[in-house]
């Protein structure tokens, strides 16, 4: 494997703390294929890009000067980079020694335009941080297995482990550890901006597939994701950010099922006009 080959990015809005705590664990992990480390921070008010500037001087800073989104955001990273790959690491995670090593050669190994890695909380438990292309069906399973892996029972943590113990192509991968090949990144067009937060992992992945690429789940690479913290820090306001990349979603990849959700929403008492 030849070194100085990943740009890491990473999006944060007031999440100083997990953000700093992620940045030591890259230090930590020492790998050998990263040549670059960008925090984009969008306007954050909690001192992030001072203690960042601070703590890690070796860490490149882009300061915007309000909240663009996480793709937006990202994509500003990525076109000013020239690496091989890039990786889009969440600030609320925490990467183990030889974790991003292994997650190149994973890709490498199967020639894939993106992977993803085992994702699991700070108690081990894991994640489901894969699954197919959204539809309603495929929507109601993946909340199933969310349920399941939240639950406490021995049948339900066999099943879930069983489920993430797998290597497997898969149509999409969490956007929270995310290695992406940077010339199929652009061919792609990068993040599709129309999604502020969330979807915009699941967007990606179905470009990629749509352009020839494959997407690759591996758990033989496994990082901490502490899911949630960044999310909690966001303010809101009318829908959510959710919702609304939700129907933008169904909007672009599957027209015909958007007047459904937007009855679903409004019946839910969280109308989108």
């Amino acid at each position: 494997m030849s070194s100085g080959t990943i740009h890491v990015i990473s999006v944060s809005h007031n999440t100083r703390d997990e953000l700093l705590a992620c940045l030591s664990s890259l230090a930590q992990a020492r790998s050998a294929a990263i040549d670059r480390i960008t925090v984009v921070d969008n306007a954050s008010t909690d001192g992030s890009v001072e203690a960042v500037r601070k703590t890690h001087s070796d860490v490149d800073v882009i300061a915007l000067d309000h909240n663009v989104g996480f793709g937006a955001a990202n994509n500003f990273a990525a076109k000013q980079s020239r690496s091989q790959y890039l990786l889009f690491l969440n600030s609320d995670t925490v990467v183990g020694p030889g974790a991003i090593d292994t997650l190149l050669a994973r890709m490498t190994a199967h020639k894939a335009s993106a992977a993803g890695p085992k994702l699991i909380d700070a108690s081990g438990r894991p994640e489901v941080s894969f699954g197919s292309m959204l539809t309603p069906w495929s929507e109601l399973r993946q909340l199933m297995r969310q349920r399941r892996a939240a639950a406490d029972s021995p049948s339900a943590k066999r099943a879930i482990d069983q489920l993430v113990s797998l290597e497997r192509t898969v149509d999409w991968v969490s956007g929270a550890c995310l290695l992406v090949g940077r010339e199929a990144f652009e061919r792609a067009g990068g993040f599709d901006e129309r999604y502020f937060m969330y979807e915009e992992d699941v967007d990606l992945c179905a470009t990629l597939r749509a352009q020839g690429g494959a997407i690759l789940f591996t758990p033989k690479a496994e990082v901490v994701h502490l899911r949630g913290r960044s999310v909690r820090k966001q303010s809101s306001s009318g829908p959510s950010h959710y919702d609304r990349s939700h129907l933008a979603f169904y909007e672009k990849h599957a027209p015909h099922w958007a007047p459904w959700l937007r009855r679903w929403l409004r019946w839910r008492g969280r109308p989108i006009e």
